[in-house]
C-alpha cells in the first residue's frame, strides 16, 4: 500500500470516530440513530477533504502562500475603501452589498495577481527582502522517460557535471516500468535498461533523487504532463525526445537535450591535424578509405582502400559541415604510407 492511501484511510478513520464521538454528547441523544448519523457525517467530511486533496495535485506549496498573501492583501484594500468613509451615507442593506462585493472583488484580483507575480516581485512590495530556500538547492532538473533510458545522465552527474536535484514524476516511473513489461524484446530491454539507470542515479551520491506524485489526469499524453509539471515547478526539463524539447520551447519552458549536449561537446578538429585511425570499410570514390571516431563521425581518407582493417596514421586535410553532422577528409601521412 502506497503512503499516501495508509494516510487517507486513517485520516478517514478518525473522522468517522470523531463523527461518532460527537453524535454521543448530550444534546444530540434524542436524535434517532445518532451514532450512524454522527459516523456518516464524519465519512463525508474525511471524504470532502481528500477530495479536494485530489483536485490539488500539482499545486505547490508556493501557489498556496502567493494566493494566502494576495488574498490578505486585496482583502486589505478593501477593508481600507470600506473604511475610507465612501458609503457612509448608504442604507445598512446597501452597505452590507457593498461591502460584500468589494471584499469578493479585492480577494480574486489579489489572489490572481499573486499567482502571475514571481519572487522578483514580491521584493519590491517588501524590500530587502527575497523569498529564497534555505539548505535546499533551486536547481530542479526534471527527467522523462527518454532520458532516463538514454543513461548518459548518470555519467553527466558522476562527473559533477550537474548538480542540483533529480524530479522523477510517478507518471514517468510507471511509463518506464510499462516498457520494461513489454511483450516486445526491444522495448522489454529498453525499459529495464531504464531502471538500472534510475537505480544507479538514486545511488550517487552527488545528488538527490525524488519521486514527484503530481499528475494531470486531464492530460493523455506524458510530454504535455511534463512540460505543464516543469513549467509548475520552476524545474528544467531533461529529455532526447526531439518533439518533447520542442513543446518544451514553445511553452517556454527551459529544456536540456542531452543530444545537443553531446554535439556540443564534440572534439573540434583542425587541418594539420594527426589521427591514429581504423580503416573500417571502402569507400565510395575510388581509392577512398573509411574510418570513424570514437564519437561516430565519419572520416573520408584518401588513397586507403588496400588499407581496410589497418590502423593508419592520417593528417586532417578538411571538414565538410552536412546536416546529419561534420564529415572529415584526411589523407595518410606519407611516413606511414612507406
Amino acid at each position: 500500500m502506497k503512503p499516501i492511501i495508509a494516510i487517507r484511510v486513517l485520516f478517514l478513520g478518525l473522522c468517522i470516530v470523531a463523527g461518532y464521538a460527537i453524535s454521543q454528547r448530550e444534546e444530540f441523544l434524542q436524535v434517532a440513530h445518532n451514532g450512524i448519523i454522527g459516523m456518516v457525517m464524519g465519512f463525508g467530511f474525511g471524504g470532502l477533504l481528500i477530495a479536494v486533496d485530489e483536485m490539488l495535485k500539482g499545486f505547490s506549496l508556493r501557489a498556496f502562500t502567493a494566493i494566502t498573501f494576495g488574498l490578505a492583501l486585496g482583502l486589505l484594500v478593501a477593508w481600507l475603501i470600506e473604511s475610507s468613509g465612501l458609503f457612509q451615507d448608504a442604507e445598512p442593506r446597501q452597505l452590507w452589498l457593498i461591502r460584500l462585493g468589494l471584499f469578493l472583488a479585492f480577494g480574486y484580483i489579489g489572489m490572481v495577481l499573486a499567482m502571475r507575480s514571481n519572487k522578483e516581485d514580491f521584493s519590491l512590495i517588501i524590500p530587502y527582502v527575497r523569498f529564497s530556500p534555505r539548505n535546499k538547492p533551486d536547481n530542479l532538473l526534471l527527467l522523462d522517460t527518454s532520458a532516463i533510458i538514454d543513461g548518459r545522465i548518470a555519467d553527466l552527474i558522476e562527473t559533477n557535471l550537474l548538480d542540483g536535484l533529480i524530479i522523477v514524476p510517478r507518471f514517468v516511473l510507471k511509463e518506464l516500468q510499462q516498457i520494461a513489461d513489454s511483450m516486445d524484446t526491444v522495448k522489454r530491454a529498453r525499459g529495464r535498461r531504464g531502471l538500472e539507470m534510475l537505480n544507479r542515479i538514486q545511488r550517487s551520491t552527488q545528488i538527490e533523487v525524488r519521486i514527484h506524485e503530481g499528475d494531470f489526469p486531464e492530460e493523455t499524453e506524458v510530454d504535455t504532463k511534463l512540460a505543464r509539471l516543469a513549467r509548475n515547478l520552476n524545474a528544467r526539463l531533461i529529455t532526447n525526445d526531439f518533439n518533447l524539447a520542442k513543446i518544451a520551447t514553445l511553452q517556454k519552458v527551459p529544456c536540456i537535450n542531452l543530444h545537443e549536449v553531446t554535439r556540443s561537446l564534440k572534439p573540434v578538429m583542425l587541418p594539420g591535424e594527426i589521427l591514429q585511425i581504423k580503416i573500417v570499410r571502402e569507400g565510395k570514390e575510388k581509392g577512398q578509405g573509411i574510418g570513424y571516431l570514437p564519437d561516430g563521425t565519419m572520416i573520408v581518407i584518401n588513397n586507403a582502400q588496400t588499407r581496410v582493417g589497418q590502423q593508419v596514421e592520417v593528417e586532417v586535410q578538411s571538414l565538410l559541415q552536412t546536416g546529419a553532422g561534420v564529415i572529415i577528409f584526411a589523407e595518410i601521412r606519407a611516413s606511414a604510407a612507406a
